[in-house]
């Protein structure tokens, strides 16, 4: 069909998944390889897999509605709906099992407000939410970690532990905020009781440390404006 959008032009990739068509190229036959477009005797997929990994990625990406974003690959609403529920599991992120001996990670915790009542609870901010742990690599700013969904009234060291964050990433270093403390992770410099302020060293630690993890509130900022996060709170 004419005008629609299609992976076979490379400009239509990086605006709706954020590769470059190479890292497009080899998610593709990553999903191939583990049976994502199998052969079967039913009616086969009216858009090739590469288009369809293609709707996913623009869901997710924008605010656009199924009823919105089916026309633009040429495909009924339901089509696309089915597209998605077949294609999302098999994308959802896969904690990393091994970093490098110089891997620097960051961590922090996010609230996701949601309605499932069984774990969200009362948070901070006086809604009924999920606490996420969400751990990024600090050089690539990539996730390589989530865990598990808990509480929203637990604090960021409980958190840490019960969500299977902490066995995720083993031994490596890690970096966090000063909600962290007794963790063993890296946080802050903070005052000596009886101390007016931190010696001039401390004070300039806490400056770098500060614009390095800000890189994970970055990453929360850009999951959020996109639906990775909101269909969570449904």
């Amino acid at each position: 069909m004419a005008g629609v959008i299609a992976a076979s032009e490379p400009s239509w990739i990086a605006p709706f998944t954020g590769l470059s068509p190479r890292q497009f190229t080899k998610l593709v036959t990553a999903l191939r390889r583990e049976g994502a477009d199998p052969v079967s005797r039913g009616r086969p997929w009216g858009l090739p897999l590469e288009d369809r990994f293609l709707l996913v990625a623009a869901y997710w990406r924008t605010n656009l509605t199924l009823r919105q974003l089916a026309p633009l690959f040429g495909v009924s609403k339901s089509a696309a709906d089915r597209i998605i529920a077949h294609l999302g599991p098999l994308l959802a992120l896969r904690p990393r099992t091994r970093f490098r001996k110089d891997t620097v990670l960051i961590v922090d915790g996010t609230l996701i407000p949601t309605r499932d009542h069984t774990i969200a609870e009362q948070s901070k901010n006086y809604r009924y939410s999920t606490n996420h742990q969400v751990v990024i690599d600090a050089d690539t700013r990539l996730v390589v970690a989530v865990g598990r969904p808990v509480p929203g009234n637990r604090n960021d060291c409980k958190a840490w532990e019960l969500s299977g964050a902490k066995d995720a990433i083993g031994l490596t270093t890690v970096i966090a905020d000063g909600g962290y403390r007794g963790t063993g992770l890296i946080i802050p410099h903070r005052r000596d009781p009886g101390r007016a302020e931190l010696p001039s060293w401390k004070e300039e630690h806490n400056a770098s440390h500060r614009k390095v993890r800000a890189r994970v509130e970055h990453a929360f900022a850009r999951m959020k404006s996109w639906k990775i996060l909101r269909d969570c709170r449904l």
